[in-house]
Formats: C-alpha cells, sequence, structure tokens
C-alpha cells in the first residue's frame, strides 16, 4: 500500500494543565515531533501561575489554539477543549502525557479503517524517563466494547484516539470518575472500534491521580451501575480486590 494515498484525517490533540510546566513541556515536545502532517494542537490551561503560560506563548510553531482560565475541574477543562477542537478525532494527552514515538498517529492511521476509535497500550514511565513496561494491572482487551468497562478504566484515555463525532461532553456532576461515564458512552455510540495493537502513548508515574478514594469507588459503582447490572458491578470489584492485592504481593509496587 502506497503511504501517500492514505487517508490521514485532522487529528485535534488536547492538553488540559494546571501549573504543571515542565511536564507540560514533555507533552509538547512529543507533539512537537510527530510526523504525521494534519494535527491541530489545542491547549486548555487552569489559570496557572508557574511560567506555563509563558511556554505556551513561546510554542506558537506547535500549539494552533490555547486558553487560559479558571475552570470547574480536569472534566470542565476537557469539555472546553472539546469545543474547540475541529479535528475528524480527538486525542487527549493532558500534561505528563506523552506521545510513544514520532511516528506514531502514522502508523495508527496507516490501515485507512475509518474507524470510530482507535486504541492502544499504554506504557508507563518515570520522571527520568525509565520505562516501568506496560500497564499490567489492566491491558486492553483483543476487541474492545463498552461491556468491557463492567471492570472500570480497561483502557487508558491516553490511549484512545476518538473520531469527534462519537464524543460527547464529560458529565460534570461526576467529580472524580467521570472518564468512566464517558468512555463508555463513547464506546457505546462507536460502531468501529480498532485495535492498534501497538503502544501509542506514555503514562507519567506521579502525575495524575484520583484523590478522596472512598468518594471516587462510591462515584465508580454509581456509575457501572447506571450502565451494568449492579449484582455483577460489586461482584466484580471483589475479584478486582483480589487481583490488585495479588499484584501488589507479587510486584511489590502499585501502578
Amino acid at each position: 500500500m502506497n503511504n501517500n494515498n492514505i487517508y490521514k484525517p485532522k487529528v485535534s490533540i488536547i492538553t488540559i494543565v494546571f501549573n504543571n510546566r515542565d511536564n507540560f513541556t514533555k507533552t509538547m515536545d512529543s507533539v512537537r515531533k510527530q510526523s504525521y502532517p494534519d494535527i491541530e494542537y489545542i491547549v486548555v490551561d487552569g489559570g496557572s501561575k508557574d511560567g506555563t503560560i509563558d511556554v505556551i506563548k513561546q510554542s506558537g510553531d506547535i500549539i494552533t489554539k490555547w486558553i487560559s482560565e479558571p475552570d470547574n475541574g480536569i472534566y470542565d477543562a476537557m469539555n472546553k477543549g472539546i469545543k474547540m477542537a475541529t479535528g475528524e478525532y480527538l486525542w487527549f494527552l493532558n500534561g505528563g502525557d506523552m506521545i510513544y514515538s514520532g511516528n506514531t498517529l502514522n502508523e495508527v492511521f496507516v490501515s485507512g479503517e475509518n474507524a470510530d476509535v482507535y486504541y492502544g497500550d499504554t506504557e508507563l514511565v518515570d520522571e527520568e524517563g525509565k520505562s516501568f513496561g506496560r500497564r499490567k494491572l489492566k491491558t486492553p482487551p483483543e476487541n474492545l466494547t463498552w461491556r468491557n468497562m463492567i471492570d472500570g478504566m480497561v483502557i487508558t484515555h491516553q490511549s484512545l484516539i476518538i473520531k469527534k463525532s462519537a464524543v460527547v461532553d464529560y458529565d460534570l456532576s461526576y467529580r472524580h470518575c467521570a472518564d468512566i461515564d464517558w468512555t463508555i458512552k463513547v464506546l457505546k455510540s462507536s460502531n468501529k472500534i480498532i485495535n492498534t495493537k501497538k503502544i501509542i502513548s506514555r503514562f507519567l508515574l506521579g502525575g495524575y491521580s484520583r484523590k478522596n478514594t472512598i468518594s471516587s469507588l462510591v462515584e465508580r459503582i454509581k456509575i457501572l451501575s447506571r450502565h451494568f447490572n449492579i449484582f455483577y458491578v460489586l461482584l466484580n470489584h471483589v475479584k478486582l480486590a483480589f487481583k490488585f492485592i495479588i499484584h501488589i504481593i507479587k510486584y511489590r509496587k502499585i501502578l
């Protein structure tokens, strides 16, 4: 197949950042290294005071559009990014997230499948760039559907590239786990979902994490119960708890 004849749709890469200059720079540099020809890079800043704005202003070579203003949390900021996007596909890479290689987007679209969703795996790295391998506790299913989400985020948002026509706004009534609800809705509305079978993103260990663990768990169960039978949701969480404990004992680390 002649790669010059492959359809290469416009991709809107959206980065949410707040007072995270150094990690944002890593994300932006990974976008800058892409060989893909049609990228719209959008940055939604929450009103940073640490020099992030200076970096944004100096990066007109790669940043297509940006805003800096207070928001009502990360999901509100992500909704702003969705509204700003004009690409056929959307890809969320927040501060500290990185694209796996300079040719990743070309590799994603090489099949010419025109899918609603492309997905892949995620590599875990530390701030020095040391790799801890693929995300082990939950790996992407071979054939992803919304039903897989009964296990929670079996796919990271950093490794989801979604056609804008399949995208919905994040439900801001959820403060901690709106990404689970959002991903289920996106997958439900998608007819064609392609597994790239590649690592397509790097996730920085120690980056964004959910706080208020009990509140997050309650909200997570509430969300999953809206989409699945409550009995199976609770049973699955018991199984996941045992799996998590075994994982900690075996690897002596939490991923």
